[in-house]
């Protein structure tokens, strides 16, 4: 009650706090809006995330101070709170000053900020009996380096997914927030925990948590390396890489085929038969077939690698 009657900005924003009639609140969704912080298995309701909001939540869920922070290797660190950044507006107390958001519209090129904070992310409304933990390495290493996977035990269509840093986090929920991933539409938002703990010696986890910090599947790995510059949507057509020159379009097709996908469309590109483009029926499906066939063995140490395409066919 010591802020009643004080200003969130200087002449404006006044608080009035007082104590309520109801003597317990209920919360029924964890979204933008409402959340119950001693409950993680609740569901996000039908609001949709929005970046700005996904970007403040870590602010103000940690009463944490965060150290000066220049974003990962491969990045580019768009936010910050320098002197004088933003609107010229008197910081409350306790606030972290102003803060600066840039984005560029550019597709395939990483500009979302890396927030110093929480890498963790709270992935819910998942279809238990299809979901595995890594099915969600695969896909949300499109966005980044995912360390750790844990599906909830008593609630297997919630899971928790670390990745290697907070803008990769941050890009994640970015383009994989209301996907719909085997039937459902998936909701992905930050978590209140900083890191996935491994289950102890002898604790029943049913290989529900999975370490891959040290997989060599990571995508993001070499600062140098061009997919930096291809990051994109999912979308219906896929790019296909490192493919042998024994293999054939039927052979491509056929393999797409059998895990359930509708082929649209394909071709090689001219100038390097090593890759290709292959247009599935929807998005869904390209979502399935990118988990199920990125790192695909070909035999004598060849693996497809699969990713999203800004292209068409």
């Amino acid at each position: 009650q010591s802020l009643d009657g004080h200003s969130i900005y200087t002449g404006c924003c006044t608080l009035r706090i007082d104590f309520s009639k109801l003597t317990n609140l209920t919360v029924k969704y964890n979204n933008d809006k409402s959340r119950d912080f001693t409950r993680i298995d609740l569901p996000f309701g039908d609001g949709q995330r929005t970046v700005e909001t996904s970007l403040s939540t870590p602010f103000a869920t940690q009463n944490t101070i965060f150290p000066s922070y220049t974003g990962p290797s491969g990045f580019a660190p768009a936010l910050g709170f320098p002197q004088g950044a933003g609107p010229s507006v008197p910081p409350a107390p306790g606030a972290l000053g102003p803060l600066m958001v840039t984005t560029s519209a550019a597709p395939g090129h990483v500009t979302i900020p890396g927030i110093p904070g929480n890498s963790v992310l709270l992935v819910s409304n998942l279809n238990p009996e299809a979901i595995t933990p890594y099915g969600l390495f695969i896909l949300f290493g499109v966005y980044g380096d995912v360390h750790r996977v844990k599906i909830m035990f008593k609630k297997r269509g919630i899971a928790l997914v670390q990745m290697a840093d907070a803008a990769q986090a941050q890009l994640a929920i970015n383009y994989l927030n209301g996907q719909r991933l085997y039937g459902r539409v998936m909701h992905a938002t930050l978590s209140k925990y900083q890191t996935i703990q491994l289950p102890r010696e002898g604790q029943e986890d049913k290989g529900l948590t999975k370490d891959f910090s040290n997989s060599p599947l990571h995508r993001f790995k070499n600062p140098c390396s061009k997919n930096f510059q291809n990051i994109f949507p999912p979308s219906a057509t896929l790019h296909l890489s490192n493919i042998p020159p024994s293999v054939t379009v039927d052979d491509l097709k056929n393999l797409f085929t059998s895990k359930g996908s509708t082929v649209k469309g394909f071709k090689f590109f001219q100038k390097d038969c090593k890759m290709a483009l292959i247009q599935l029926g929807s998005v869904e499906e390209a979502v399935h077939a990118l988990i199920e066939l990125h790192n695909h063995d070909f035999g004598e140490n060849q693996h497809l690698r699969v990713s999203f395409s800004k292209s068409s066919i």
